[in-house]
């Protein structure tokens, strides 16, 4: 069995590790936000952990109300210039939390007197040592060069900052249940392994999701990028239409990323379109009229709420993913080109 392989389906022990043994630290680190009470939020990424970040910017957004940014790390690095983050909330997402340019972020930010927050898997890390405060995915060493169970781990730390600064019951029950959610997921997704072979042969790819679902659909691409060595674009359904649409023809491989939820009648929409272009639609749903109409289906538990549905939807992709790259003959643990640890500067 692969390092990716063991990865992925350690993804719902992590969830619940991190949620014990991180909650107390979060209700101090939400304590000193709203003792801070930022103007707004920005938040430097690379990579995967951009992905986490986008959730956020709609988390943030939707249910604390906060204007959320994302970085542009190379200001602060390549041209010597740290914006006014003198009033923000500045957090840094990283899986190794050794990217010099996010880092550098965090630093000036700080220096400036903004509140600052590391995520990352390593709290003795280049910058965790940068924020005022650090909050641990607690996810072990990730093996994989491919983020896989690091990434979920950071959607599930920010659901609870999320959860605690809203000081929302139904938020905080609801991510009590994601570890379980999750593992039903994983077991779902096997199925995908039975089908995938059918896609060696694709040459492009792309992820379609809208709301909380536009990191998944980027992540998803970016794993297929990784892996498969495809080239892979991920999509808000609502930016898709203003003209990439175009190269949907027959037989192209769309993902669509469908939960239940607010952006579901669009989704559903979008879906019908790629069905009148005869494209191969993958959807991944927990509605079961959506999956019946699908190319493929990739299913999702019944009951998983939209705001946590990233942390689960992912899942299938993630497998559809390794699954393809197997089919393919490509390496799993270790893509040609690829290290685990990318510095930007």
């Amino acid at each position: 069995m692969s390092f990716l392989q063991q990865e992925i389906a350690e993804q719902p022990e992590v969830m619940s590790r991190l949620l014990h043994q991180e909650a107390e630290n979060v209700r101090r680190i939400v304590n000193a936000i709203r003792e801070f009470n930022p103007t707004f939020v920005s938040i430097a990424a690379r990579g995967t952990s951009d992905n986490a970040a986008r959730y956020a910017q709609y988390l943030l957004g939707i249910h604390a109300r906060l204007a959320v940014a994302l970085a542009t790390p190379s200001i602060h690095t390549l041209y010597g210039s740290a914006p006014n983050l003198s009033r923000a909330l500045v957090i840094g997402i990283s899986q190794s939390g050794e990217a010099p340019d996010v880092a550098q972020v965090v630093k000036d930010a700080r220096a400036q007197g903004a509140l600052t927050l590391s995520i990352t898997n390593y709290p003795d890390s280049l910058m965790a040592q940068a924020a005022d405060f650090h909050l641990a995915l607690h996810a072990g060493e990730e093996q994989s060069v491919a983020a896989t169970k690091t990434y979920t781990a950071e959607l599930v730390a920010i659901a609870m900052l999320v959860s605690e600064l809203t000081n929302s019951a139904e938020m905080r029950e609801g991510l009590s249940h994601i570890p379980a959610l999750a593992r039903q997921t994983v077991a779902y997704s096997e199925s995908v392994m039975d089908w995938v072979e059918r896609y060696r042969y694709i040459d492009q790819f792309v992820g379609i999701g809208r709301g909380y679902n536009y990191c998944t659909a980027i992540e998803v691409s970016l794993k297929v990028q990784e892996l498969c060595t495809v080239p892979a674009h991920g999509y808000s359904e609502a930016d898709f239409l203003h003209g990439p649409v175009a190269v949907v023809q027959p037989g192209f491989p769309v993902m669509v990323i469908a939960p239940t939820g607010r952006a579901a009648a669009p989704i559903h929409e979008f879906l019908a379109r790629v069905r009148d272009r005869r494209a191969e639609s993958l959807v991944i749903s927990d509605d079961a009229e959506v999956l019946a109409g699908a190319t493929k289906a990739m299913r999702l538990p019944a009951n998983l709420p939209e705001w946590l549905s990233p942390i689960a939807a992912v899942i299938p992709g993630q497998v559809f993913a390794m699954g393809l790259a197997a089919a393919k003959g490509n390496p799993l643990d270790k893509p040609i080109g690829l290290t685990k640890v990318t510095r930007t500067r």
